[in-house]
């Protein structure tokens, strides 16, 4: 198993290690956004503590890609979501900055002192109050919709979970219990109140979900825009593919065949070689990264989160 063949800690030339912390920082950081300093204030808690299973998965960049993107095949086969996310939106012109600020919005909810993670939530709560409009069949949405938000709350918990699960350590039942658990304290904030606890919950959840998500044009045009997304720089862009797959293909066998996506999973051969990134991504400590940045706020070594557990 190469899990046995990968040290704790995967040292790197410097360059390298430089390269892939910039490349990181990159991810999160949009041009002209928000820049967060996850060291500050020192000692102050997050809304969820080191020790949860939460700051283990939200280090790693690769599952986190493949997970939000199977979160957002899920949402996008929700009209309702769908319509919001479409209609009010930069994704389709600028895809790769909703990313970001996305991916900086989930990291500053997991790691981020209390006292900038409450600010923040409570300004996507007040962005998302303007955020409404008519279904194709007239039926009126609005983006705080506590239903709407129960579901994205659902998939982001589901996706990040899974896709770690599955292609870097194998989470138990109960670490996935207690991933859903932590991610209420959030869900709370931004007024998902009613999303699931725990995985039954989820799958309860999931079910009920069976006679709204529906196969839409826009699902496979997401796909393609994040296919040609600038996510990965150089050498990297490489796999992208591969992880968009891999999302695809850890998404409920029902919905993938509900949404025509059944040929779009990974191959056979793909998959150890997902693993394998995801794996080697876990063990590649990046100094400037949040997981880093917030274990050294509280007073831990850098390394705290990438020792074997």
């Amino acid at each position: 198993m190469v899990t046995n063949i990968i040290p704790d800690r995967l040292p790197l030339p410097a360059p390298l290690q430089r390269s892939l912390d910039r490349t990181g920082l990159r991810l999160l950081q949009p041009d002209g956004g928000p820049t967060i300093d996850f060291r500050l204030p020192a000692g102050e808690a997050a809304l969820v503590g080191p020790d949860s299973v939460s700051w283990r998965v939200f280090k790693n960049p690769v599952s986190l890609f493949i997970g939000g993107v199977a979160a957002v095949i899920l949402e996008l086969a929700e009209p309702g979501v769908r319509s919001g996310v479409w209609e009010h939106s930069t994704f389709r012109t600028d895809p790769m900055t909703r990313l970001q600020r996305t991916g900086l919005a989930a990291m500053v909810t997991v790691y981020g002192a209390q006292s900038i993670a409450r600010p923040m939530i409570e300004r996507v709560v007040r962005r998302h109050d303007r955020v409404s409009g008519h279904l194709p069949d007239g039926q009126r949405y609005r983006a705080n919709d506590v239903a709407f938000l129960d579901w994205v709350q659902a998939t982001a918990t589901f996706g990040f979970g899974e896709a770690y699960s599955r292609y870097v350590a194998r989470l138990s039942a109960a670490d996935m219990d207690r991933l859903f658990a932590e991610a209420k304290v959030s869900a709370g904030l931004y007024g998902a109140t009613g999303a699931p606890a725990s995985w039954a919950q989820w799958q309860a959840q999931l079910e009920t979900m069976k006679a709204r998500l529906e196969p839409h044009p826009i699902v496979h045009e997401f796909l393609d825009i994040i296919h040609r997304a600038e996510a990965f720089p150089g050498v990297l862009k490489a796999v992208q593919p591969m992880l968009i797959r891999a999302a695809v293909d850890m998404t409920p066998d029902w919905v993938r065949a509900r949404l025509g996506l059944n040929e779009q999973g990974l191959k056979p051969w793909e998959r150890p070689l997902v693993h394998l990134a995801g794996i080697m991504a876990d063990r590649i400590v990046l100094p400037s990264g949040p997981a880093v940045q917030s274990c050294l706020r509280l007073g831990l070594p850098q390394d705290y989160l990438y020792r074997r557990v």
